[in-house]
């Protein structure tokens, strides 16, 4: 299986001004899913020239319902219905985004011929929101003009993998015994035992994620993002526009970079870039002042965990 990675397909903010400004998108693929997080003007489109298939997304999460972050999705949705989608799909977002589709769907006189399952998020605290046998992902509140979450996204740990070699050398093993040993259990067999770390190898390290997006400077997030693989915070402002970045509800990326800082992160990406920087490597050179892991996003690239 490929490992954990991001593609960015949108990172700037407000609008889409050319060819190369995307408002907020990404795709995270991690133990087999394809996640899309947020949903700006144009996903679909950038989702095509990333080769993405439209049909391995099967979960949407949309931090908030500021424009930047979910105009493209209506028509990512139509889309699916028009290219005959069966499958169905699970959105996670705040509270009102399942009107505003309705009305859509309603007033076009669209049914749909896949079904949506909405999970509404209104919670002010770090709150798991779905789980299973591969990966657990949580909603966390960020600081921002209106109702906003970041997401946390958890691997969970593999099973060991069998050492073929070793094993082969003992007679009559079961395959009972292959799933105990990918448990972690030693071998044992007529008062005999062979320690596990003989018979497997350790399974891949668990990989995570962390999507803040949009937010002011906010420390409460950082116990919930503590040494995360990949860090996507928000740079909306160059440092010298702080002031707006504070009257905004944005940060700079003196503000991503001391939260990437604190948390002790791997990675820092920064995104949301103003449209008033047309260089986005000031934002990478002015936060790598004090993290210097960090890289601002590009679209249509791919980042591993």
């Amino acid at each position: 299986m490929e490992k954990s990675s991001l593609v960015i397909l949108g990172c700037h903010s407000s609008i889409p001004t050319n060819k190369y400004h995307h408002t907020t998108a990404q795709i995270l693929k991690m133990k087999g899913f394809y996640f899309l997080i947020d949903c700006g003007e144009g996903t679909q489109i950038q989702l095509r020239k990333a080769k993405i298939k439209f049909n391995k997304i099967i979960y949407i999460f949309i931090s908030h319902l500021h424009g930047d972050h979910f105009f493209g999705l209506i028509g990512l949705l139509s889309t699916f219905h028009l290219l005959g989608r069966e499958k169905s799909l699970t959105i996670f977002a705040p509270k009102g985004l399942k009107e505003i589709i309705e009305i859509h769907f309603k007033w076009s006189y669209t049914k749909l011929k896949y079904f949506i399952y909405y999970v509404e998020l209104y919670s002010n605290k770090i709150e798991k929101i779905m789980d299973n046998k591969k990966i657990e992902i949580f909603s966390i509140p960020l600081k921002h003009r209106i109702y906003t979450n970041g997401f946390l996204f958890k691997e969970k740990l593999s099973e060991r993998k069998l050492n073929i070699n070793e094993i082969n050398k003992i007679p009559s093993i079961s395959i009972a015994d292959f799933k105990n040993l990918k448990l972690g259990k030693d071998f044992e067999k007529n008062g005999k035992t062979i320690p596990n770390s003989k018979l497997t190898f350790d399974p891949p390290k668990i990989l995570s994620y962390a999507f803040c997006s949009d937010t002011t400077y906010y420390i409460p997030i950082i116990d919930h993002i503590k040494y995360v693989d990949l860090l996507y915070h928000e740079s909306t402002f160059l440092k010298k526009e702080e002031n707006r970045a504070i009257k905004t509800g944005h940060s700079t990326t003196i503000h991503a970079a001391n939260i990437a800082k604190k948390a002790k992160v791997k990675k820092l990406l920064l995104g949301h870039y103003s449209n008033r920087f047309p260089n986005i490597k000031e934002f990478e050179q002015e936060a790598k002042e004090v993290f210097y892991n960090t890289e601002a996003s590009e679209s249509i690239k791919k980042y591993f965990l």
